[in-house]
């Protein structure tokens, strides 16, 4: 069966004309179908699009044209990604759920060029949580479960690209990150996640949440799997002005790495996250210099969170003003948008002024190091029927949240165990601006001596 095997291990099959692309098409089409609903992972499953798709690629790969790595394989977007064909995008959101767009993201497009068959739509948070949800259940497709334990949540607001690839619905899926929503479904569902720098991958076509911070990334099988469909999606894009022109050859390097550990990183943190980044920790010391640094006082979380306020506050404006916010499905996220654009001007210029400071921090502290390493999350999946506990804001904590998203940094999370509860846990490789090669490579490296993400759930085994 060709369920959980790597992108690289499913491209050599077809390359060799040992794996059918149709056949392949069709086995994700039906765990779609199946499995889908269990988890409340999918919006919409493209089956029509997806055979027509396969079957044009299967001829090219008989004839020899293989295109990239990811010709033939399989894929699930995130529904906030445009795409025409009469497909639905409804960003989460129940009085969306009927939208359409005549034109294709750029994501979706560069995939379509890469060979990758698009086979499903799937589930998120509505409105990638810029409405400032409070619980699981905030889509209205159904709160989405982790495949390792349906009582508990995936993560958001990526959940149903996260718990897809978990449960072999996809061996990929695109998802994308303001704050978190990249890494805590990676960390949820035990899969390996990637957030590119800011930049480095066109938003054309992607429903906008905050302008400054947004970013689209894989979620994959493994870290080397992340490398291959990061490079297909990459490179500048007319369409999209904040792309870069430096294109991205994915070439993951074996060498001595030197790596950061922020001091006091694992205070607050859950007993199987703490116990496991020590573990992880071992085994990187074998192949890596690791050294403590401390994180320079500064509102990281003040300024990332002003600045994502303000933007949301403005990117929904007229959909508020629409009146739609009160069909969403968290009670909360009917009003919360309203709370967001009470942000001051003179605040959200003051965080600006500031995000130029933080970005020299990390530039300073992390010139040094190939990565910094934390945890991906400070806790397991939370249960999925419970409401988030309250945080008052000046205390939440989350540096390398903030400062990565702040910042526009890249970040490559791998799972590195498991609770007592069978729940997974994650660690992430954060690196300097445009540094990817680099945090993938070091993650690689420590899954090539690991076995955490060859582990999968036992309920969605074929």
């Amino acid at each position: 069966m060709p369920v959980y095997k790597t992108i690289r291990e499913l491209s050599t099959g077809i390359a060799a004309g040992d794996v059918s692309p149709v056949d392949l098409t069709e086995t994700f089409l039906s765990r779609l179908k199946e499995h889908g609903p269990v988890l409340n992972a999918v919006v919409t499953v493209t089956k029509e699009r997806a055979l027509k798709q396969a079957k044009e690629l299967e001829s090219e790969a008989r004839a020899g044209k293989i295109r990239s790595p990811l010709h033939g394989i399989p894929w699930g977007g995130k529904d906030l990604l445009a795409t025409a064909g009469g497909i639905p995008t409804s960003w989460g959101a129940y009085p969306l759920r009927d939208q359409q767009f005549d034109y294709d993201a750029t994501v979706v497009s560069k995939l379509d060029e890469s060979g990758a068959v698009l086979c499903a739509k799937l589930a998120m948070i509505e409105l990638a949580g810029g409405m400032g949800y409070r619980q699981p259940n905030a889509s209205f497709t159904g709160p989405c479960a982790t495949p390792w334990s349906l009582k508990h949540w995936s993560g958001g607001s990526s959940s149903g690209s996260g718990s897809s690839v978990s449960a072999g619905l996809v061996p990929f899926a695109i998802g994308s990150e303001t704050w978190g929503s990249i890494l805590s479904p990676s960390n949820n569902c035990g899969v390996s996640g990637l957030r590119p720098t800011y930049g480095r991958v066109s938003r054309y076509g992607a429903m906008a949440l905050s302008w400054t911070l947004d970013k689209l990334g894989p979620l994959c099988l493994s870290a080397d799997d992340c490398g291959l469909v990061l490079e297909a999606i990459s490179g500048y894009d007319p369409h999209d002005p904040s792309t870069d022109n430096e294109p991205l050859s994915y070439k993951p390097e074996e060498r001595d790495w030197k790596i950061a550990v922020p001091k006091d990183i694992l205070e607050g943190k859950k007993e199987a996250v703490a116990d496991n980044f020590n573990e992880s920790v071992k085994v990187l010391e074998k192949y890596a210099t690791i050294e403590e640094i401390d994180f320079p006082e500064f509102p990281y979380e003040s300024v990332t969170r002003t600045i994502l306020n303000g933007e949301a506050a403005a990117a929904f404006d007229e959909f508020c003003e629409q009146g739609l916010a009160s069909e969403l499905t968290a009670p909360e996220d009917r009003y919360g948008p309203y709370a967001r654009s009470m942000t001051l001007a003179k605040d959200f210029l003051r965080a600006l002024r500031l995000r130029k400071q933080m970005c020299r921090i990390a530039e300073d502290f992390m010139g040094g190091y190939d990565a910094v390493i934390a945890p991906t999350s400070g806790s397991t999946a939370h249960p999925i029927d419970e409401p988030f506990p309250v945080r008052r804001p000046w205390a939440f904590k989350d540096i390398m949240g903030a400062l990565g998203n702040g910042a526009g940094l890249p970040s490559q999370s791998v799972p590195n165990g498991f609770s007592k509860e069978g729940l997974p846990t994650g660690i992430q490789f954060m690196g300097r601006a445009y540094d990817e090669n680099k945090v993938i490579s070091i993650a690689k490296m420590y899954q090539e001596r690991t076995s955490w993400h060859l582990r999968h759930p036992e309920m969605f085994k074929p």
